[in-house]
């Protein structure tokens, strides 16, 4: 049953706090294991391989196209409607000793021959192993950086026990969203990659706006402990955090639904970060500060003593 919740009213957070850490831990380890075992459905950006699109004079029949290239060697090639129904895009990977126009001819000639014979080619691009390789690495290192600045950022704006937690509750976001992908085996291809340092972006404002009433209620509210506090801050951004993911998955879930599947990859990791984020805020960034033993003392900036204040002035 849910409460309304009446002005004044605090919703007891904190006293789950425990179980969710022990949760999170566990699908944190769960996560590592399966991206250990599992790895990823590399996508062409980072596989290398040869991209192909194609325009139809009528619409195409994605599973005759897959046939039809099975049929002439290309068991592995990925189908796709790009922009339009006529519009078909084939992403395949590289074939050792043959060049990526090669490629691009013999799939244009199958079709032609076997499905439309007014098929024309509108673009062929090839992306090497090597390039592939160097956007693994790229994209891992702006992950870690990216932690990093956060890092940097958050302990100079709050205290190193907040910091902490946020930057736990991002790599808890990355692993968790990672974890999905190699689990389920969906693409994970530069869209993808730039949809997970979206979901840093989006959980560390999430986790600064809650951070910053707790700051506020340290100094403000005169009773209560730390886990007291906490639950008031939470309580207070509480709609604010409501109303703001649930926008977010709406537009999120429409990309996801009519986007095409150019962009699936892309909606599905921060429909995915955004769930995750919204818990993380909570029970991640929120709880780890309060078990690192935060406290108001923490919070309330230390007032100098100027030399001669305490001196009487001169009549």
């Amino acid at each position: 049953m849910f409460q309304i919740l009446k002005p004044g009213d605090t919703i007891n957070f904190m006293r789950y706090s425990k179980p969710a850490s022990l949760f999170s831990a566990l699908l944190v380890v769960a996560a590592i294991g399966i991206m250990a075992v599992k790895g990823f459905n590399w996508g062409l950006d980072f596989t290398g391989g040869t991209l192909i699109e194609v325009s139809f004079e009528q619409p195409a029949d994605l599973p005759q196209v897959r046939e039809v290239l099975a049929e002439k060697g290309f068991n592995d090639a990925i189908v796709q409607h790009f922009g339009s129904s006529k519009e078909v895009m084939v992403r395949v990977a590289p074939r050792e000793g043959i060049k990526g126009e090669v490629i691009g001819q013999k799939i244009l000639a199958a079709l032609k021959s076997d499905i439309d014979a007014g098929v024309e080619m509108r673009r062929i691009e090839f992306v090497g192993p090597n390039v592939g390789e160097e956007l693994t690495e790229d994209g891992g290192l702006a992950i870690l950086v990216a932690l990093a600045c956060i890092l940097i950022y958050v302990s100079m704006r709050f205290e190193w026990r907040l910091a902490l937690g946020s930057v736990s509750a991002l790599a808890h976001d990355v692993i968790l969203t990672l974890g999905v992908f190699s689990l389920l085996q969906l693409e994970f291809d530069l869209t993808v990659l730039a949809a997970i340092l979206a979901v840093v972006g989006y959980s560390l404002n999430d986790t600064i706006v809650v951070y910053d009433r707790i700051r506020e209620n340290f100094r403000r509210v005169r009773k209560g402990g730390p886990k007291e506090i906490v639950d008031i801050s939470l309580t207070q951004t509480l709609s604010r955090t409501m109303i703001t993911s649930g926008t977010t998955l709406f537009v999120l879930v429409a990309l996801f639904v009519k986007g095409g599947t150019m962009i699936h990859g892309f909606a599905s990791a921060l429909l995915i970060g955004i769930f995750v984020g919204t818990y993380s805020s909570i029970y991640v960034a929120s709880a780890l500060a309060v078990n690192l033993g935060i406290s108001r003392e923490h919070m309330i900036p230390v007032e100098i003593e100027k030399e001669g204040a305490d001196q009487e002035p001169l009549a």
